[in-house]
């Protein structure tokens, strides 16, 4: 409820609540309308009548703090048990009755008891903390009985006349002790009422607003009572206002009974915090209880039934049965709500796993996990498409005939019984797969349908994913070297222009002759030998762990040591030489072709991608890389030389020629190099 309505109904209420204060300024400031009215039997039974309805109230009440343990009802109780008490003396002590004549305890009692309840009302009006609540309701039984105590401590002089109420009546009502206790009284119930508007203003109910409105009549009341004398017209003021103050309350009490149809709640709107949250832990409880029971019966699990739940919930909470009936469809909808928010959210897990790299089957498998999680109730199964055939992932057949129907028509079917929902999985438009949900227990409504049908959404958008991922993981392999792909994948900063410093082992091959031999054969013909040769030495080098960087006509440049570490990268580049001949050897088969020559060198060199940002390649370069190529131009065709860094890391395992010193294009000395001429590979041991 917003403040404003909070505030006007508040206002609205509270309003004829000043009336009576008005009247009673009037009768004071005019004393000849003060009419004196004195008539016995209309007082003994307004009191007493009054004097019930507290009784009564706080009966009532004090079944409601046995069952919540509330200490702020055990107050107010408190008030309702004074007053109870106290009016019922002052009844009786009504002249003519038990005493033939007024005296100091008629006079007295009411205001007495007025007093000790505005007392009381104070202290329910505070927000007591958990533990100082706790210690009062260690002693309620304590102060339970104290106003009983009080009472009878005051009927025994009242009636006897025993000091100190042996006073003549209108001692009493003049007396400045009287006068001070009605003044109390006023400011304790208008204090109480005030706490309980702020507590109204949060917790809005009519109960509490017909509480904090009988304290301002009860306030009201104990002005009149300091004011007043007895029979006179604002003598009776304050007996009407007790009456229309606890009258009041009693009637807000029995339209919420008729309302609740039950009396354990009737006073829960009053009861501190730590009641109230203590009363939504156990509701919460008896939902969650009800909703688990729905479950079990709907998964046709052992457990406790619906009804053995409701009737203990029942008697837990002291429902009536309209309100179980209500909080039953709750459950049930906070069942339903739940599990919608559980597929919910597994659909939105289910998206975010599209977007991720995976193999088709692992990811479809991923896939699936989180779809029997999220659609618990339901038994699913995914079926590829395969050679034409549709597979299971569990083996079995269809579960019904109209599910294959489903990959021809494209839209979902269900089996003539219900319990089989088939939904089609497309890539492209085409079938690719079923995704069958079957409920045993019963058919599917039609928003549970639609989630399914979402759910086969996301399985085609997840494998028509993977299926992309991997034509594009190939496409993108086939263009770059597989060691500098996996490198990007796995980081793809790696992508960004510039390198770093590596030591690295260069091979660097080109064909002896090309030249003359594109002269006298076709385009064609010299297409096919580049891409027979390049198919053969291609693995070569990538099976030795070589990196390819670029192909320039009929030349190839190949790194080792980066973008992977490779501490034996020099005898891997001296490996893939050799085998480089080797598989050109058998690739040639005879034919009429050139003869490749190959040259190694190993050294520092800048290692990165090298362009624009529109496109770029992945080399090296560096004196490494050029001393590479001139190595390569001395070499005869079928035959590698290595540079005197390589051979030395090479060591006992290299097989070379005689080392010579020969001049390069670029360098002012001349150059060690060797002709490698095997490999010594360690003998295994059997």
């Amino acid at each position: 409820m917003t403040t404003p309505v909070v505030t006007s109904r508040l206002l609205s209420w509270l309003a004829p609540a000043a009336v009576p204060l008005l009247g009673l300024v009037v009768l004071l400031a005019r004393p000849e309308m003060d009419a004196h009215y004195e008539h016995h039997g209309v007082h003994f039974w307004l009191v007493l009548g009054t004097a019930a309805v507290c009784f009564v109230l706080a009966v009532v009440m004090m079944r409601a703090v046995r069952r919540r343990r509330d200490a702020r009802l055990f107050l107010v109780s408190l008030v309702f048990q004074v007053n109870a008490g106290f009016l019922a003396v002052h009844a009786l002590a009504t002249p003519g009755l038990i005493l033939q004549a007024r005296n100091a305890g008629f006079v007295a009692s009411t205001p007495f008891g007025l007093v000790l309840g505005s007392v009381a009302a104070l202290a329910s009006a505070a927000q007591l903390r958990t533990a100082a609540a706790e210690r009062l309701m260690r002693w309620q039984w304590l102060l339970a009985a104290l106003p009983w105590v009080l009472l009878v401590g005051w009927s025994v002089p009242a009636f006897a006349r025993l000091p100190p109420l042996d006073v003549a009546p209108d001692v009493i009502e003049t007396h400045w002790v009287a006068a001070l206790a009605a003044s109390t009284g006023t400011v304790f119930y208008l204090a109480a009422a005030v706490r309980y508007l702020l507590l109204y203003r949060r917790r809005p109910s009519v109960l509490l607003l017909s509480v904090l409105t009988a304290f301002v009549l009860l306030g009201e009341a104990m002005l009149a009572v300091a004011l007043s004398r007895s029979w006179r017209l604002t003598w009776w003021e304050w007996h009407v206002l007790m009456v229309a103050a606890f009258a009041l309350i009693a009637v807000s009490v029995h339209a919420q009974f008729r309302r609740e149809g039950s009396a354990l709640g009737l006073f829960d709107s009053m009861t501190l915090q730590q009641t109230i949250a203590a009363l939504q832990r156990e509701y919460s409880q008896a939902l969650e209880e009800m909703v688990d029971a729905l479950r079990r019966r709907a998964d046709d699990e052992p457990g406790e039934s619906r009804a053995v739940i409701g009737a203990e919930v029942a008697h837990k909470f002291g429902l009536t049965e309209r309100q179980l009936e209500v909080l039953q469809e709750s459950a049930e909808a906070l069942g339903r709500e739940r599990e919608q928010t559980r597929r919910l959210g597994g659909l939105v897990t289910i998206g975010e796993r599209a977007s991720v790299i995976r193999g088709e089957l692992q990811l479809m498998d991923e896939v699936m996990a989180v779809a029997e999680a999220a659609f618990q109730r339901d038994r699913l199964r995914f079926g590829l498409v395969r050679d034409g055939a549709l597979a299971f992932t569990d083996g079995a057949p269809a579960r019904d005939a109209a599910t294959l129907t489903v990959l021809s028509t494209l839209r979902p079917t269900v089996s003539p019984d219900g319990a089989t929902f088939a939904l089609p999985i497309a890539v492209k438009r085409r079938a690719a797969g079923v995704l069958e949900a079957h409920r045993p227990a019963g058919g599917f409504s039609v928003p549970e349908r639609a989630v399914l049908t979402s759910l086969a959404s996301q399985f085609s958008v997840t494998l028509e994913n993977a299926r992309l991922y991997a034509q594009l993981d190939g496409l993108f392999r086939s263009y770059i070297s597989p060691g500098v792909a996996t490198a990007l994948i796995a980081d793809p900063a790696q992508a960004g222009l510039g390198g770093r410093l590596v030591e690295v082992s260069v091979l660097m091959a080109d064909l002896r002759g090309f030249t003359p031999f594109s002269e006298r054969s076709t385009p064609d013909a010299v297409v096919a030998m580049l891409n027979t040769y390049y198919g053969a030495i291609v693995p070569v080098i990538l099976g030795n762990g070589g990196t390819v960087v670029q192909f320039v006509g009929d030349a190839v440049m190949a790194i080792f040591n980066a973008p992977t570490r490779q501490p034996d990268h020099a005898l891997r580049a001296a490996r893939a030489g050799l085998g480089l001949h080797r598989a050109v050897e058998a690739a040639a088969a005879g034919r009429d072709w050139p003869r490749f020559r190959v040259g190694i060198n190993t050294g520092p060199a800048l290692v990165g991608n090298i362009g624009a940002a529109q496109m770029r390649n992945y080399t090296a370069i560096g004196d490494t890389t050029n001393l590479a190529a001139r190595l390569e131009g001395l070499a005869e065709p079928g035959t590698v030389v290595v540079s005197a860094v390589t051979a030395a890391q090479l060591g006992d395992a290299a097989r070379t020629s005689e080392r010579r010193a020969v001049r390069v294009a670029g360098k002012r000395d001349p150059v060690d190099c060797f002709v490698l001429e095997g490999i010594r590979e360690p003998r295994r041991l059997a």
